[in-house]
């Protein structure tokens, strides 16, 4: 027996390869190997920059001892979960409903015929705080399969059982109304931090959907509190640890209810929707601070996690070496009195601890502090501060790095697309633009097939051999989307049409019910269905605004119905769980709006032309759509029949089957749109 992991693509799996426990990549080989030898199957999942993943990895797994009782006892299987998704989300069900809790490191212990019977996620290599070590699970485990065998399968058989009994309420076909949304402003109300920002306490994390939904509802209703509890939060995250305040980009979350503390991986995911957020924020409020946020994350997106085939790598992890000597979570990025003195010099050290809140004492482990901007501390000058990010960042530059996942997983790319499109359309810098296209490009190229089907990741400019789920359609349709809006090709359009195709003939069930998995997809214990987020959009509200903006563009009932359909789960949630469907809401918002359909018309190159497609990117009504082109165009049915005005370029503005009048003013289809 050997470890099987070193032909993987995934830099996770690549990352036990030299483990002596004979992993198993998740497949059918696998499971024929534990039937054929009698034995169960334990499955570990995790990804590469998760902390306690890393931490297991190092007591148990490389342990010689541990990874003989496992390869005597045991099938072991290891899973990337951000490469199989699915499987992850099966078994994540059943251990959440077993133990009431969940997360990474997941330790799943199955029959030969894949039914979970034993749950966990972290074991440490010896008992600590109630938990039993990871040898006296093992040991348990086996002596229940050896001795109680046919219990053990009817455990498994009821478990697998159950989790199919369970089904979803959808509460509906129809997008939630004005009232339902107005409920899911008042639980968003009482479940907010006042004092810091943000939604509950400690784990914090950055609330991006739930922020999209408030920046929409007060552009639709002008609910001054929903863009309180927007501005607020953006502020406070802005200001806290959990935003590199050299480098630019989100951690992902705080250990704590004030943003100070972060756990310090860096997923693409958070960042792409993170500036968007801060995008949409400065759309509406013309904060200076939202557009510095939103363009540092951008440019630290294409500065640090973009890869050689144009697309983007998935994290960068919490852990790094320290300068001097040894390992530890957060080493990139602290900082202690002395560090900043032996870059600065002590008058702008005394300067840089007191602007970016470096204790003698520390704000994170021995004696360093993560940099962050304290409310209190002052006016500084502008350009000297500026001088001392400067010089820090260099000097961090030659630090031991922490390492980057470079597999390319196509949601976030959509995500990332989107993001970077519309950021780089705002503020002027058409290399964000360039760099959304070659990412688009990318996927298309390497991801997509001519039937409209995606493959969930590649590295190296090599596909994987992974499925893409539903996120994955959904994420990459929204991306193209707004690729459409920022530059007018309709080939964009094109292939979000496809991938929605493929949405509405493999991805949905009954009554406009999503699965997260294609009906042709590996058949697992349970097919996964989940309507709302986790740390990124739920493929099923993620697919809702795809068909809805794409509707909005073409004029096709058939994805505006299978659009509708999909959000009536979210008037069953939005009062219960608003945190919890946030993008579900922000979706039923621009439903509720129209969406807007914009269409600008005028010579390419013209500065006529191009003031009315600014203003309309610019408009906050919820989920607008903008298509621009030279008149006659065909490119898109929403500038057909669509002229100039006399000789001058013009812009349509198009709701619930109404049009305005169309203008050539850039001021009055500002008025039309909400811009500012």
């Amino acid at each position: 027996m050997v470890n099987r992991l070193s032909g993987s693509t995934s830099p996770y799996l690549l990352q036990h390869a030299d483990n002596p426990v004979h992993w198993w990549p998740w497949g059918d080989e696998a499971f024929a190997r534990a039937r054929e030898r009698g034995v169960p199957v334990l499955l570990s999942v995790g990804y590469s920059s998760c902390h306690w993943c890393h931490v297991m990895a190092g007591e148990s797994f490389e342990d010689e001892e541990t990874a003989a009782y496992l390869n005597e006892h045991f099938v072991s299987v290891k899973v990337d979960r951000e490469e199989r998704p699915d499987v992850d989300a099966v078994y994540m069900e059943a251990v959440q409903a077993a133990t009431g809790q969940g997360g990474w490191p997941m330790t799943v212990f199955l029959t030969p015929q894949g039914e979970p019977f034993y749950f966990g996620t972290y074991f440490p290599p010896a008992p600590r705080h109630g938990m039993p070590s990871f040898r006296q699970v093992l040991q348990g485990v086996e002596a229940a399969w050896r001795e109680r065998r046919d219990e053990v399968g009817e455990v498994a058989a009821s478990i697998v059982k159950d989790l199919g009994a369970r089904s979803m309420a959808l509460g509906g076909t129809t997008p939630p109304g004005q009232e339902e949304l107005a409920a899911a402003l008042l639980g968003l109300t009482r479940d907010y931090d006042a004092a810091h920002g943000g939604f509950g306490g400690a784990p914090k994390f950055p609330p991006s959907m739930a922020l999209e939904f408030l920046l929409r509802h007060h552009a639709r209703t002008g609910s001054e509190g929903a863009l309180q509890m927007a501005a607020d939060t953006c502020e406070a995250m802005a200001r806290g640890g959990i935003y590199d305040q050299l480098g630019g980009g989100f951690a992902r979350y705080s250990v704590d209810r004030e943003w100070v503390v972060p756990h310090f991986e860096k997923m693409l995911y958070d960042n792409a929707l993170l500036c968007r957020v801060y995008a949409h924020l400065w759309r509406a409020t013309g904060s200076d601070p939202a557009r510095r946020v939103a363009l540092e994350t951008a440019d630290f997106l294409v500065r640090e996690l973009r890869t050689h085939e144009g697309g983007f790598a998935s994290a960068l992890d919490a852990d790094s070496d320290k300068p001097g000597g040894g390992h530890g979570e957060g080493a990139f990025y602290v900082w202690t009195p002395e560090e900043l003195e032996d870059v600065l010099g002590p008058a702008d050290a005394a300067l840089a601890a007191a602007h970016f809140g470096v204790t003698e004492e520390g704000t994170f482990e021995e004696g360093a502090s993560v940099l962050q901007l304290p409310a209190d501390a002052g006016p500084a000058d502008a350009e000297r501060i500026a001088s001392v990010r400067e010089r820090l960042f260099t000097a961090r530059e030659t630090r031991p790095r922490p390492g980057r996942d470079d597999k390319v997983v196509a949601a976030w790319n959509g995500l990332a697309i989107a993001a970077l499109a519309e950021t780089g359309a705002y503020f002027g810098r058409p290399d964000l633009v360039a760099a959304a296209v070659e990412a688009a490009d990318l996927l298309v190229r390497v991801h997509m097939d001519e039937h409209g089907r995606l493959a969930r990741t590649s590295r190296d400019g090599v596909v994987g051999v992974n499925a893409g789920v539903l996120e994955d359609y959904a994420d990459v349709a929204e991306g193209f989307l707004a690729l459409t809006a920022v530059t007018g090709e309709g080939v964009w359009l094109d292939f979000a049409g496809l991938l929605l195709d493929s949405v509405l003939r493999h991805f949905t069930g009954e009554a406009g019910a999503l699965y997260d998995t294609a009906d042709d997809a590996e058949a697992l214990i349970r097919r996964p269905q989940d309507p709302t987020d986790n740390a990124a959009p739920s493929g099923w509200t993620a697919a809702a605004g795809a068909l809805l903006s794409y509707a909005a563009y073409t004029g096709s009932d058939r994805h505006r119905e299978a659009a509708e359909q999909a959000l009536g789960v979210v008037g069953a949630l939005a009062g219960r769980v608003p945190r919890f469907i946030g993008w579900g809401l922000a979706v039923s918002e621009a439903a509720l709006d129209g969406p807007r359909e914009v269409a600008v018309v005028g010579p390419a190159g013209d500065a006529g032309t191009a003031a009315l497609h600014r203003v309309a990117l610019l408009g906050t009504a919820p989920g607008a759509v903008v298509a621009v082109g030279a008149p006659g165009t065909d490119e898109y049915a929403l500038l057909a029949d669509r002229p100039l005005l006399g000789d001058r370029p013009a812009a349509y503005v198009c709701r619930h089957f109404v049009c305005a009048a169309p203008t050539a003013d850039p001021g009055s289809l500002g008025e039309q749109l909400g811009t500012r």
